[in-house]
């Protein structure tokens, strides 16, 4: 039987974290060459000097609200992303001994199987391709916006930033406009594919989820306690990975989270503030669209992890277990027992990956968003 190579799903999202500098070859981390020098370069340059520069405007702007909130919720999202990027290059070990395991015989399946879970991997790359559209279209619209936007005067920049020299002037307007759109599509792409990186993560543990009951239900009683015993060791594997694989997003989770409700407010309050017919409003529409999609991905795919895994204890009942001897339904009982804690995806235990953890963001949001409009409201 060919082998399945699992690592495919991700490749993409490996492929440009490589060009972005944050996925050395191979099974190496950093070393002392080339392609460190390269990283370097690209995360101080482009990526911490931006929001750098951007965290820095908050002193200058900090008693106009509008102004405030114009400013922070992308120097928040953008500070999250690099504390993303800090703890994915702080645990790149981890991600590839994940991958190692990834093409270890154990999770390895039937062509029936692929089928089983082609769905998932689907669904993945379909709301891939619809995060990246919106992420894509915001950018478009924050990049054009000082260009297109009538309103707008002087040599505007895409985004409100202080440095310690004249950006109004050429060429400082041009270099500077043109840092700011290198920095901001690099920032938009490690954070677009750390995301679905870990989604992919968590599709993955689901498929095995769904092949672990399969193979499950499809025990035969002449062979009950040898094909049951492999079953074990593939629970084992998979809890194994699971553990392993919210070890290396733990981090990135919590930051997600913590922020994601502030974001969505700040962006909200920016929506009554600017015009509708702005090319900023549009842009933060998308954004919008962009950052709800994005905690999406985390909770759903992590409460899909809690929907499969909880049906492994019922799949084994449904083998041929009856035929089997006593001391293999002893392990079976186990077994059963065992499965009867789901697989749960959180960070650092203080949520869980779930869509009712999904909600209670949106609704956290809408509650700040109320906060910050009455302040800002006339008396």
């Amino acid at each position: 039987m060919e082998k399945i190579v699992w690592k495919d799903s991700l490749k993409i999202n490996l492929l440009v974290l490589r060009l972005l500098g944050l996925w050395p070859r191979g099974d190496k981390v950093y070393t002392f060459d080339l392609y460190t020098v390269y990283a370097v370069f690209v995360i101080t340059f482009f990526l911490s000097a931006h929001t750098l520069s951007q965290a820095l405007n908050i002193f200058v702007v900090y008693s106009d609200l509008e102004n405030l909130s114009e400013t922070i919720f992308i120097t928040v999202t953008n500070a999250l992303n690099l504390v993303k990027i800090y703890y994915f290059i702080k645990n790149t070990k981890t991600l590839k001994e994940l991958i190692e395991i990834l093409t270890s015989d154990m999770f390895q399946a039937t062509p029936l199987q692929i089928k089983i879970v082609q769905p998932d991997l689907i669904f993945l790359k379909n709301v891939t391709l619809v995060l990246a559209g919106t992420v894509s279209s915001c950018l478009t619209f924050w990049c054009s916006f000082p260009l297109l936007d009538s309103s707008s005067r002087g040599n505007r920049l895409p985004f409100l930033s202080w440095y310690p020299f004249d950006t109004t002037t050429s060429p400082g307007y041009e270099l500077t406009y043109l840092h700011q759109v290198v920095s901001i599509w690099a920032l938009a792409a490690s954070n677009l594919n750390l995301d679905t990186l870990i989604s992919g993560l968590m599709v993955l543990i689901g498929a095995q989820c769904d092949i672990l009951c399969d193979n499950l239900r499809n025990i035969k009683a002449e062979r009950f306690r040898q094909e049951f015993v492999k079953c074990i060791l593939h629970h084992k594997v998979i809890l194994k990975f699971s553990e392993k694989s919210n070890e290396f997003f733990n981090m990135i989770a919590f930051g997600q989270f913590f922020t994601s409700a502030a974001c969505i407010a700040m962006t909200l309050f920016r929506l009554t503030v600017v015009s509708p017919r702005s090319s900023e409003f549009s842009s933060l529409t998308f954004y919008l669209g962009a950052i709800i999609q994005e905690i999406f991905l985390y909770c759903w795919f992590g409460n899909e992890i809690e929907i499969k895994s909880s049906q492994i204890g019922y799949a084994v009942f449904e083998s041929d277990w009856i035929a089997a001897s006593l001391s293999a339904q002893k392990s079976m009982a186990i077994f059963v027992l065992r499965c009867q804690k789901p697989i749960k995806m959180s960070a650092f235990k203080l949520f869980y990956l779930t869509v009712e953890t999904y909600v209670a963001i949106l609704r956290a949001s809408w509650s700040y968003f109320t906060v910050l409009n009455k302040i800002n409201s006339p008396e």
